[in-house]
């Protein structure tokens, strides 16, 4: 599996979650009590990105990889949904969990490390990503109604749009403040993307205008608008509730 021991798998997040729940009763002494806390309260998750497929080898300190820019929606691209429902929330369920404010996958193929893996492509999105990941939003959107339709009693939750938000933001970036869609504030080589963001790295001037910060993950702009649009923001961005109505629900 792509990324084991780097990240930790959704079946060991929930084992410590219910650890956790463990603990919990312990220091209270009533699995009542924690349950009625566990009721009230929002269990937020991220979807994983698809990864793409690809091939790797290192020279010196920098990662060269090559992957296809463009592919086809493939199975796992509507079996991870349903796994991810079954673990998450069945589970996460029978220990308590009601309220899940969810986010789903964004333009995988625009993130600047993605960007540069073909120099013919002149720094453009990997569509094919995109579309993978495209796939798998509308698959997890289906999965979590279906849920909620009656597969859970009292599930409540917040989808989050994250492809969407970042596709309306690349189209009129100089609504948000960004000069710089594509590149890295911080790291080194084509886009800053080549190079991961170390002590020595090339840093933007101003990282408020670039929606990212390094080769992976977004700048605090870009994290502190997003996080905006989800918890009160346009209703395009957010299905059923938003963030703040989640939180609110009784």
């Amino acid at each position: 599996m792509q990324n084991a021991g780097i990240s930790i798998p959704l079946r060991k997040q929930v084992e410590y979650f219910n650890g956790t729940k463990g603990r919990m009763v312990a220091a209270l002494g009533s699995g009542g009590a924690v349950n009625a806390l566990l009721a009230t309260s929002a269990s937020a998750a991220t979807t994983c990105s698809p990864s793409p497929p690809r091939s790797r080898r290192r020279t010196g300190r920098r990662l060269q990889t090559t992957s296809p820019r463009s592919s086809t929606a493939s199975s796992p691209t509507t079996r991870t949904p349903s796994r991810y429902s079954r673990t998450e929330h069945f589970e996460l369920h029978a220990m308590g969990a009601r309220r899940f404010a969810i986010i789903n996958v964004g333009l995988l193929g625009c993130v600047p490390t993605v960007r540069v893996l073909d120099p013919s492509a002149g720094g453009a999105c990997a569509d094919g990503l995109n579309q993978l990941a495209a796939g798998f939003d509308g698959v997890l959107e289906a999965s979590l109604a279906g849920l909620a339709a009656g597969k859970l009693p009292g599930l409540v939750y917040s989808l989050a749009d994250s492809y969407g938000l970042t596709v309306d933001t690349f189209a009129a970036p100089q609504a948000s403040g960004y000069t710089d869609i594509a590149g890295a504030c911080c790291g080194g080589g084509r886009l800053n993307a080549e190079t991961d963001c170390v002590p020595n790295a090339t840093l933007c001037a101003n990282h408020d205008q670039l929606v990212f910060w390094d080769r992976y993950h977004p700048s605090q702009q870009a994290a502190f608008l997003t996080a905006q649009a989800f918890y009160n923001g346009p209703a395009q961005y957010t299905t059923p509730i938003n963030f703040m109505q989640l939180t609110a629900e009784d």
